[in-house]
């Protein structure tokens, strides 16, 4: 193995340990997010109610869905950025 394949292979396990942690830090703060929305402070049931259970659905689809509509509005300003930075700037007048 090379020393550009294992820079690469470096670049991966760090790259996978980042995602990894973002979508623990996603699931931790949809869950007190919802769990605070949707259950109230002191348990009258071992069990979720209906309510709550629709309540704890919607605000979790909510919450993906502004995720997704957010991650793709920073790809496109990403992809922007770097086809203006790849684009040579006009000759002077």
């Amino acid at each position: 193995m090379n020393a550009n394949a294992a820079l690469t292979q470096q670049q991966l396990q760090v790259a996978s340990e980042i995602e990894i942690e973002m979508m623990q830090d996603l699931y931790t703060k949809m869950t007190a997010s919802c769990h605070k929305k949707c259950i109230p402070p002191k348990y009258h049931e071992n069990d979720l109610t209906k309510g709550e259970s629709v309540c704890i659905d919607r605000c979790v689809a909510k919450y993906f869905e502004i995720h997704d509509r957010v991650g793709k509005k920073l790809t496109a300003l990403s992809t922007q950025q770097a086809q203006l930075a790849e684009t040579p700037p006009p000759p002077p007048s």
